[in-house]
């Protein structure tokens, strides 16, 4: 590699650099000032992750570097950008609740920029290589934070759970990424996609997409490999869970948008099918299952995976129109979860207990009546009510479906939408209808200002959304 490639790819790959070479910053500036210092390396994580998000927003270079491996395109830029405010946010809502929760240790926002790290390298993924080095740095990184409370076994279960379970996934990917390269002679997406384009696709090259996609859908928590899902959220430390429902589910996102839009491009047709039944599986699954669920953060945990395949209805339609409004459906989701996890952060008894029943929210109207009205539109807006964000989320996936001709998904999808509606109804109906059971704790200034920016934006999306439906289209047109 000559200098001038070698700086290239430092000028395109930086904000990895940052988060890199700032990781390791942070991890001797906690090891040579001990424990006490986990304030003070959290509010420099939060300080790394912004500056690598500015860097993004503001660097307009794109292009190919390390050989190929990595892309930075508005895609990749837009998806990462998502990923980073996810990761400060996340962050953010451990402030003040880590004492209570025994996450106060400088190491947890340690890994969770590392975590962001693998994130970021997953998102601009360009062969198949660069994508398993980027997952297994996310999921290296869950695994350590989702059994972070170690005195806790429900915690010390849920990171057990999810690591068997993430393993498993890896070496099926690996599997199905040994099949493609040994099919095609290339490990690179574009080289993949001109293979396809010029040969007859073989048996074997369609067993290695189906494994490679199956990897990603673990990540995502699609149906049939949701089973960590559940458990992992109710087990995790809740802001910890908030950090799996934001950043990981972007990243997971955004490389199988990549992978099937760019390496399977030319054998549509055979992904199709897979992503239909995943996206069909999912949004059932998560639509009836949720019903019976009592814990809340149980019943999140359907949520996302009916909100998973609400997104993929739009990636089945493998249109420009489609990538957008999953690049939209994301954005919209992220913001709505952080939003709802701050609220779940909240749910502390003054005696410092934190409870996780959907019925400890019963009266909350006249206990804590800002709180109230941000969780109902944030509940509204999952259950995909107009004018609310949620529903333009849900109608631009339906819009590119139908124009695909996709016309029994988009059905399937408006009937759960439908299901999905009556569990976030009902803790509306507890929290404006129902005696309050118990009192929460004073609520914390940050908690507040997320579900509080949570609820105005999903309220106002219908005055705001314009400039985020455009960039979500500038981002798609990286594939078309």
């Amino acid at each position: 590699m000559t200098a001038e490639l070698l700086s290239l790819s430092l000028h395109l790959s930086m904000p990895e650099v940052i988060l890199a070479v700032g990781a390791l910053a942070l991890l001797m500036i906690g090891v040579f000032t001990g424990e006490k210092s986990a304030p003070l390396v959290t509010g420099l994580a939060v300080a790394l992750l912004a500056v690598a998000a500015l860097w993004l927003v503001f660097s307009p270079a794109s292009g190919e570097a390390w050989g190929g491996a990595f892309m930075l395109d508005p895609f990749a830029r837009f998806m990462k950008v998502l990923a980073l405010i996810g990761s400060i946010v996340a962050i953010a809502l451990s402030f003040g609740q880590a004492r209570f929760l025994q996450l106060d240790s400088f190491e947890f926002p340690v890994v969770l920029v590392l975590s962001t790290l693998g994130m970021m390298v997953l998102i601009s993924a360009n062969d198949l290589i660069a994508f398993y080095l980027g997952l297994e740095l996310m999921s290296l990184s869950l695994y350590v934070v989702a059994a972070f409370n170690r005195d806790s076994i429900r915690s010390t279960e849920a990171g057990l759970k999810y690591f068997v379970l993430g393993a498993l996934s890896s070496g099926m990917m690996l599997y199905g990424m040994s099949l493609v390269y040994g099919f095609t002679g290339n490990t690179g997406f574009d080289e993949i996609a001109k293979v396809l384009s010029t040969e007859t696709r073989g048996l074997g090259l369609i067993f290695g997409m189906v494994f490679v996609l199956a990897g990603a859908c673990f990540k995502i928590s699609a149906v049939p490999f949701h089973m960590w899902t559940p458990d992992v959220y109710e087990g995790a430390p809740t802001p910890v869970t908030a950090f799996f429902a934001a950043g990981p589910k972007v990243a997971a996102m955004a490389i199988l948008v990549r992978v099937v839009s760019e390496a399977f491009s030319p054998i549509v047709a055979d992904w199709r099918q897979i992503i239909v039944f995943v996206s069909i599986a999912s949004m059932l699954l998560g639509s009836f299952a949720a019903i019976g669920q009592r814990n809340i953060k149980r019943l999140m945990a359907y949520s996302s995976i009916g909100h998973m395949g609400f997104a993929l209805v739009g990636l089945a339609a493998g249109s420009e129109t489609g990538v957008s409004g999953v690049v939209l459906y994301m954005t919209i989701y992220m913001i709505m979860t952080l939003g709802t996890f701050a609220c779940i952060l909240a749910m502390r008894r003054p005696d410092g207990l934190y409870v996780e029943s959907v019925d400890d929210l019963a009266g909350l109207s006249s206990t804590k009546p800002f709180m109230a009205v941000m969780l109902t539109a944030l509940m509204f807006s999952m259950a995909g009510i107009p004018p609310l964000a949620g529903f333009f989320a849900k109608y631009f996936v339906f819009v590119a479906a139908i124009q695909a001709k996709l016309y029994a998904l988009s059905v399937i999808g408006v009937l759960s939408s439908v299901v999905g509606a009556y569990y976030y109804l009902r803790i509306v109906k507890l929290m404006w209808f129902d005696q309050p059971t118990g009192e929460f704790a004073r609520t914390g200034g940050m908690l507040k200002l997320v579900f509080g920016l949570s609820g105005l934006f999903v309220i106002a999306y219908v005055v705001i959304g314009g400039p985020i439906g455009s960039a979500a289209q500038a981002a798609a047109k990286s594939f078309f």
